[in-house]
């Protein structure tokens, strides 16, 4: 198991796990200890609309460190690992030490692996992907993908299975196809010091259903209320864990202790599989657990 007394505090650091792991915690700890400059990699605290729900860091933690790519796009904006890595290439040429810090496994292997330089699906494309995704459902369209594709994404997971087909329906080739021709990464995993929280599902489960009552404390209901008049599900920022429970919960449809206990099931099955993702695609990164540390 990792000890943080390993690191060295010129190289960059990538810390990756599940949700409600502490990475944030660990990113601010290092910072603080030997400097550096916190970077997001998580799809969704991008965001400006969801600070609470995503559990970014706190105003006071960012007046501390500085934290870069938080909340700085607008809830109705499309994003994807493109935009993030257009976005993270010069703060990696600034000179800054990034401590880059998320949940979202995508974003750490296009960062260090090299992402496939896909066309932009088309606003019609996406219209039609949307509309055959809330008819026909996931497995409609993962079963239209080309067989190499099928096998390398996250069946589970809509918004990759509704990407792959997106790609395929605009290029007529495979994302998998694509991702072959992958170019050289902006920072290559030996450069840096690659952390992966490794935890076990009991403690981490207990942590996701404090850390959601933590939320509704701290006004997450609020916060949904405030999005409430301009709700699209359809938009990338409505995938916010605990968002379209606590929309349903506003609409009349839950009660409040419905959308609390479907928001953290729907936390620990989104975690689950990202331990599953995580273990699959990063054996090589180093592992960490809180609890030892």
């Amino acid at each position: 198991m990792f000890d943080l007394t390993d690191i060295p505090a010129d190289r960059p650091v990538l810390i990756a796990g599940p949700t409600a792991s502490g990475k944030s915690a660990l990113a601010l700890e290092i910072a603080r200890a030997q400097g550096g400059v916190v970077i997001n990699a998580d799809a969704i605290q991008v965001y400006a609309n969801w600070r609470v729900l995503t559990a970014r860091p706190s105003e006071a933690e960012e007046a501390e460190v500085q934290h870069l790519l938080y909340g700085h796009i607008p809830g109705s904006a499309d994003y994807s690992v493109g935009h993030w890595l257009r976005e993270i290439a010069p703060l990696l040429e600034s000179g800054l030490r990034p401590i880059i810090t998320g949940g979202t496994g995508l974003y750490f292997t296009a960062l260090t692996e090299g992402l496939a330089d896909i066309p932009a699906t088309p606003p019609d494309i996406r219209a039609e992907a949307d509309a055959r995704m809330a008819g026909d459902g996931r497995e409609a369209l993962l079963a239209e993908l080309d067989d190499e594709s099928r096998a390398r994404i996250d069946p589970l997971n809509p918004i990759r299975v509704q990407r792959a087909w997106e790609v395929l329906r605009n290029t007529g080739r495979g994302i998998a196809a694509w991702q072959d021709d992958t170019p050289p990464p902006l920072l290559p995993l030996d450069d840096t010091v690659p952390i992966l929280f490794d935890v076990d599902k009991e403690w981490l489960n207990a942590r996701i259903a404090r850390r959601f009552d933590l939320m509704l404390e701290q006004g997450a209901l609020d916060e949904a209320r405030a999005n409430l008049p301009g709700w699209d599900p359809s938009r990338l920022s409505s995938k916010a864990i605990g968002a379209p429970e606590l929309i349903a919960h506003l609409q009349g449809e839950l009660t409040l202790e419905e959308a609390r206990e479907a928001a953290t099931i729907a936390t620990r099955q989104f975690a689950k599989r990202q331990r599953t993702w995580f273990r699959s695609k990063m054996r090589d990164w180093k592992k960490f657990n809180p609890k030892q540390s």
